[in-house]
């Protein structure tokens, strides 16, 4: 009674009118402009103020009702954050313990801001109890210290030792989580700027191991393994890759109290990148199968490693599977609701699957009876890419499709004129370094065209595959990396489309 008596005082001091948040009561009445500004949020429909002010008050963002109705509305959201639901089936025990202990550490801070110290030493000890189970370290120090105080108050020296000893143990902890965290940063800056220091990599991943042998904490743990899965991604060794992969899985099965299905989803992940890349469907659909069940179907990692799924299937030439995983995807209710980048690497895929089923596999009827929709090639044709600096792989991945389909029409005068534009992109806009792989196949293109579509005639083309062989197919994500078929097999493909 007496904590309640001391949150009753500072409630009824500071008590506000109205507690402002988006509850399913409040969101059933629609003639609200927080209700609108949230739908169209949760639909994606702004790109920025602009956007979100032209939607809601037909306005400019400086508008004084727009900039109001903003703040406003920020912090209703901000207020939701105290009372998410933890308890979705979706959530891990390790995800909910982590939001419960830091929603009650900022309650243990506000009652100690108005001076219910009882109500807040009560509450810390059982903060304790849970942090010290999951091994939260920097929860476990900030109670131990309000607990080692209030033990050095009343004069209890049996809690007060036993409080400086959870500081002193876990002070050590979080140190080391910190410096883990470190080096886990520092090899993630070099992630996407080879060349790679490796052996500054190699160092930090051997100072990961010595962390995770002196301190039993799920970060260091986390963080080791996965400085090891990209020290390896880097140099393209994808079975060892797998082999880290899999001690990460046994050291989630032996401590299920720190089962991370965020780090878990990392994981997974990139042990699907590494059969991707060592084209092992077999494997690969293996991995698919027991991780989708895993995920929040309609997640943005879900949709995440769907692609990594679809690349895998069209690379490896499982063409039926690639179309039925594409339909999957696309016809997920969620889908809508992807922003405009990833429509748009959807809809290349769409695109390129529809040149495999028409061209590549056109007798092949199971494959022409996954498809849901006709393909529009006419309106795909016309199709004038201008994507700006980042997203400039759409530009070249459009225009060669569209190559590809003209020179099925044997239109070669819009074939020759798609290929000039890649040639500008090649010479003007590409980084060589970055670009390098699709601009040898650009070469191989202007080459096509300078022998009048001729293969026999052409020349060079034997430079620029070796090229292309020389740097092999990398992808982590990165769009400027994405190939949605390896361009050494789209260049057999064109050669056989041309000498039929």
């Amino acid at each position: 009674m007496k904590n309640l008596i001391e949150i009753s005082k500072i409630v009824t001091k500071r008590k506000v009118k109205k507690i402002e948040i988006f509850d399913e009561y409040y969101l059933k009445h629609k003639n609200s402009k927080f209700n609108e500004f949230y739908a169209a949020l949760s639909a994606n429909k702004f790109k920025n103020d602009r956007d979100a002010a032209t939607y809601l008050y037909q306005s400019t963002p400086t508008d004084p009702k727009y900039r109001q109705l903003k703040s406003r509305f920020k912090k209703r959201l901000l207020n939701n954050l105290f009372f998410l639901d933890v308890n979705v089936p979706s959530a891990a025990n390790y995800e909910r313990a982590s939001y419960s202990c830091n929603r009650d550490w900022t309650l243990v801070q506000i009652l100690l801001s108005y001076g219910a110290t009882q109500t807040a030493v009560s509450h810390a000890k059982q903060i304790l109890t849970t942090a010290l189970k999951f091994k939260f370290a920097n929860i476990i120090v900030n109670c131990a210290r309000i607990l080692r105080a209030n033990a050095s108050e009343n004069g209890d020296e049996k809690a007060f030792l036993l409080y400086h000893e959870h500081v002193t143990k876990y002070s050590k902890v979080l140190d080391a989580e910190v410096q883990s965290e470190e080096l886990f940063q520092r090899v993630k800056l070099s992630y996407f700027k080879p060349p790679y220091d490796l052996e500054q990599i190699e160092a930090n991943c051997e100072s990961l191991v010595r962390l995770s042998e002196t301190f039993d904490s799920p970060i260091i743990f986390y963080n080791m393994f996965l400085v090891w899965i990209l020290r390896y991604e880097m140099v393209h060794e994808y079975e060892i890759m797998l082999e880290i992969c899999d001690q990460a899985d046994m050291y989630i099965e032996k401590n299920p109290d720190f089962y991370h299905e965020e780090k878990l989803i990392i994981f997974h992940t990139k042990r699907m990148l590494a059969y991707l890349h060592l084209k092992d469907y077999k494997k690969g659909k293996v991995n698919a199968e027991r991780c989708l069940n895993a995920y929040p179907e309609g997640s943005s990692t879900w949709f995440s490693f769907m692609e990594y799924y679809l690349l895998l299937a069209i690379h490896t030439e499982q063409y039926i599977q690639a179309m039925a995983i594409y339909n999957q995807a696309t016809s997920n209710s969620k889908f809508k609701k992807l922003d405009s980048v990833h429509k748009e690497k959807w809809a290349l895929y769409e695109a390129f699957l529809n040149y495999i089923i028409n061209y590549i596999q056109q007798d092949n009827l199971i494959l022409q009876r996954q498809q849901k929709k006709r393909f529009n090639n006419q309106k795909f044709l016309d199709k004038s890419p201008n994507y700006g600096k980042d997203l400039r792989i759409f530009n070249v991945l459009i225009y060669i499709l569209q190559v590809l389909f003209l020179l099925e029409k044997r239109n070669y005068t819009g074939a020759s004129e798609k290929i000039d534009r890649l040639k500008n992109l090649a010479n003007r806009q590409l980084k060589k370094d970055e670009y390098y792989r699709p601009i040898q196949f650009i070469r191989l293109l202007q080459a096509l065209k300078k022998a009048n579509y001729q293969t026999d005639e052409m020349r060079t083309t034997e430079k620029y595959r070796k090229n292309l062989e020389s740097q092999n197919f990398a992808y982590r994500g990165a769009l400027y990396q994405l190939e949605v078929i390896p361009y050494e097999k789209l260049w057999d493909f064109l050669l056989a489309r041309l000498t039929k």
